[in-house]
C-alpha cells in the first residue's frame, strides 16, 4: 500500500507548534516588508474560517486582520526546513513506513507492506500520532494502490472530518472518489493541462481515467499517461529522494533596505554559509561562487543599481570558510556606497559529486579534518539556528 503524508497549513502550523501562546488563535504567515507590503503565504484553520485566503496582499486586509485579532507571523524558512527534517528523521526512526522519502518541505511518500484497510489505518495512525507528539504538526494521510491515488486519498482525508485525517482508498471505492474530484486537483495535471482536458469535456478525475491511452498520450504526453495509469490503480510513478541540485542559491529580499557594507556583508556571509550546508547535505562540491545584489526597482525616488560577479575556486569544495571568503571578496568588488540595497544573494555552481572528486596525497588529511569540523558546525546550526556558528 502506498502512503502519502501532507502537513496541514504547514508554515502556520510550524508557528503555532513553536509558539504555544498562538494555540487556538487565528494565524497567518506573511512576507512583510518595510513598506507594509507582502502577501499572505499560509494561514491556519482559524484564519481560514474568518474568510482570509492565501495570496492576498497584506495592505488589502491589514485592517481586517487587526479587527479580527489575527496574528501575523513573519515567514521563517529555516524553521520550516528544520521541522520538516525532524519529521523525516522521527518517522525513519519509527520504522513503520518503508521507502520513506521527503517530496517537498511539507509532503512525504512511502509504502506499507500491508493491504488490509483496518491494518493500514492502524499503522498510519501510529505515524500520524508520532508526528503530532514529536512536532505538534497536524497531517493528512492518504493510502491507496498507487502514489497518485494516495494523494487523491489525502485530498479527502484533509477535507472530510469523518476520516480523522486518514483516508484508505480501496479499489472498490476508487471510481466514486475520482468522480468527486475535479480533474485540475489531480497531481500532475496542472492548470494548462486542465484547460486542454476541459475542452474535451473532461472535468473530473474519473473522466480522465476513463479516457483511452491514446487520447491521454496525445493530450498530456508520457507523464500524462503515467498519471492516467496511476488513477486506474497501475503503479507508474517512481518517488525518490531529490537529485543533486545543479546549482544552489540563497537570497533574500530585505524587509528594510541596507545601506552599509558591513550589514550587507553579514547577510551575504550567511547566504554563503547556508549554501555550503546544502552542498554538504547532498554530498557535493562546487567550483564557482556568484554574488548578486540590487536596489529596490520599485522605488523611482531612489538611485538604482544592480550587479553580479563570479569567481572560480582553485579546486571544488564544500568548505564554508572557502566559500564565504570568496563571496565576501566578490561583494567588496560589487558594493557601491550611496545606494540602498533591497536584495542580495549567493549562487554556487559547477557542482560535482563529492565521491567523484580525486584528492591529492597532501590534501587528504587536511580535507578530512575540515569535513569533520564542518559536520560539527552543521549540527550546531541545526540545533540553535542558522549562523549560530560560521567557520572562517
Amino acid at each position: 500500500m502506498y502512503v502519502h503524508i501532507d502537513c496541514n497549513s504547514y508554515f502556520a502550523s510550524c508557528e503555532v507548534a513553536t509558539r504555544p501562546e498562538l494555540e487556538g488563535k487565528a494565524v497567518v504567515v506573511a512576507n512583510e516588508n518595510e513598506n507594509g507590503g507582502g502577501v499572505i503565504l499560509a494561514l491556519n484553520a482559524e484564519a481560514k474560517q474568518l474568510g482570509f485566503k492565501r495570496g492576498i496582499p497584506l495592505f488589502k486586509v491589514r485592517q481586517k486582520l487587526a479587527d479580527s485579532h489575527v496574528v501575523i507571523c513573519t515567514v521563517d524558512h529555516h524553521k520550516y526546513r528544520r521541522i520538516s527534517r525532524d519529521i523525516m528523521d522521527n518517522v525513519l526512526r519509527q520504522g513503520i513506513i518503508l521507502d520513506f522519502v521527503q517530496y517537498s518541505i511539507d509532503e512525504f511518500f512511502g509504502t506499507l507492506p500491508v493491504d488490509e484497510p483496518d491494518e493500514v489505518r492502524h499503522y498510519v495512525g501510529k505515524v500520524k500520532d508520532l508526528i503530532w507528539e514529536s512536532n505538534h504538526i497536524p497531517v493528512g494521510c492518504g493510502c491507496s494502490q498507487t502514489y497518485t491515488l494516495a494523494k487523491v486519498a489525502t485530498h479527502f482525508a484533509k477535507r472530510y472530518p469523518g476520516y480523522c485525517g486518514i483516508c484508505v482508498l480501496t479499489s472498490d471505492k476508487r471510481e466514486r472518489a475520482l468522480s468527486l474530484m475535479n480533474v485540475g486537483d489531480v497531481w500532475g495535471i496542472g492548470r494548462q493541462n486542465r484547460k486542454h482536458l476541459e475542452a474535451l469535456g473532461v472535468t473530473t478525475a474519473l473522466d480522465f481515467a476513463n479516457l483511452s491511452q491514446e487520447v491521454a498520450m496525445r493530450t498530456l504526453n508520457t507523464a500524462g499517461v503515467h498519471t492516467w495509469q496511476e488513477l486506474q490503480g497501475i503503479p507508474a510513478v517512481t518517488i525518490s529522494s531529490h537529485e543533486r541540485q545543479k546549482s544552489i542559491m540563497q537570497s533574500h529580499t530585505f524587509a528594510v533596505m541596507i545601506k552599509e557594507h558591513d550589514a550587507l556583508a553579514t547577510e551575504v556571509t550567511a547566504f554563503a554559509s547556508r549554501c555550503a550546508i546544502t552542498l554538504r547535505r547532498q554530498q557535493s562540491l562546487c567550483s564557482t561562487v556568484t554574488v548578486f545584489l540590487a536596489t529596490n526597482r520599485y522605488r523611482d525616488d531612489l538611485s538604482q543599481y544592480s550587479n553580479q560577479a563570479s569567481c572560480r575556486l582553485e579546486k571544488p569544495t564544500a568548505d564554508t570558510a572557502v566559500i564565504t571568503k570568496a563571496a565576501s571578496s566578490l561583494l567588496a568588488k560589487l558594493f557601491r556606497s550611496g545606494y540602498q540595497y533591497k536584495q542580495a544573494g549567493v549562487i554556487l555552481s559547477g557542482i560535482v559529486p563529492e565521491e567523484g572528486h580525486q584528492l591529492d596525497l597532501f590534501t587528504v588529511q587536511t580535507d578530512e579534518r575540515r569535513r569533520r569540523l564542518m559536520a560539527v558546525a552543521d549540527q550546531i546550526n541545526e540545533k540553535y539556528g542558522p549562523n549560530s556558528l560560521i567557520i572562517s
